[in-house]
């Protein structure tokens, strides 16, 4: 087992939909950090342990600088070892119990890595981007497999921001001018003031945070990269949006029904213990 948390304590709940996001500062194992942290280089150098490339690979070598977020979606189709993480049954558990979900399936991961000097992503709610599906809302795990430091552009939340409306995706997401331009005008829309939290956390920890809650991280100036693995999670009981789609993720949808196929978006847990059955086949 490489996680150290099974469950949703009652605090984890409590803090989740108090601030919008909890810490489990204890989550995965240092075996399983070393193990994940080990599958970056190779899986930014296009080497695709499956033979199969993600659905998004941001970052090539000799095409994109130092400058920019290292950031590949849906890694766990490409990787095992990432997969054995974001398809584990406790995370999908932990994601379903905090959004008192009948149970979790997959919406994509993020396998991101951000270099000593690299700029800022934007602030901006995940929701803002789940209308392909129904219902459009998503719950994350954000791992980190290196020790966050407030100037070392570790994630930052916008504390209480998820009771807020969701806005439309922000207009710049890598390397935006203001990092925080389009979060202020939502404040001042929810008429309050900006409550920014930059998460400081040993390697191993994870955030859970909720899709709404606004987020986004700022110029690594530390002295060492900054990786984490996310897990994006919606209800099992999610289905594709009859009218509105994802350029990326609406492909996997078959003609005729709106049903996920668990092929492309497995179900991790379930509370009457069903899980995608192919899922332990394919992590051996």
């Amino acid at each position: 087992m490489s996680f150290l948390l099974e469950r949703a304590s009652a605090e984890l709940k409590r803090c989740f939909w108090r601030d919008g996001f909890a810490v489990a500062p204890r989550f995965l194992s240092p075996d399983g950090v070393r193990a994940v942290a080990a599958r970056f280089a190779p899986l930014f150098a296009g080497e695709f342990e499956t033979g199969i490339q993600p659905d998004e690979w941001n970052w090539r070598p000799g095409r994109d600088g130092n400058a920019i977020t290292r950031q590949i979606c849906n890694g766990w189709k490409a990787d095992r070892t990432i997969a054995k993480i974001v398809l584990d049954e406790v995370v999908g558990r932990i994601c379903a119990e905090l959004m008192d979900w009948p149970g979790a399936r997959i919406n994509q991961d993020n396998v991101l890595w951000k270099p000593v000097g690299a700029r800022a992503l934007g602030f901006h709610q995940d929701d803002s981007y789940q209308r392909w599906i129904v219902p459009p809302s998503m719950v994350s795990c954000w791992i980190a497999l290196d020790k966050t430091a407030r100037d070392g552009g570790t994630i930052e939340y916008v504390r209480g921001s998820h009771r807020w409306a969701v806005d439309p995706p922000i207009a710049q997401f890598h390397d935006p001018a203001d990092p925080l331009a389009q979060v202020r005008m939502a404040a001042r829309a929810a008429g309050v003031e900006l409550d920014i939290v930059p998460v400081e956390v040993p390697s191993g920890s994870a955030v859970f945070h909720h899709g709404s809650v606004w987020h986004g991280s700022r110029i690594n100036l530390g002295n060492s990269d900054r990786r984490s693995l996310v897990a994006h999670c919606m209800s099992s009981s999610a289905e594709f949006h009859p009218v509105h789609t994802s350029p990326i993720y609406s492909r996997y949808r078959h003609h005729g029904t709106l049903a996920m196929d668990e092929s492309f978006f497995p179900t991790l847990w379930r509370k009457d213990g069903w899980r995608s059955p192919f899922i332990e086949g394919y992590l051996q």
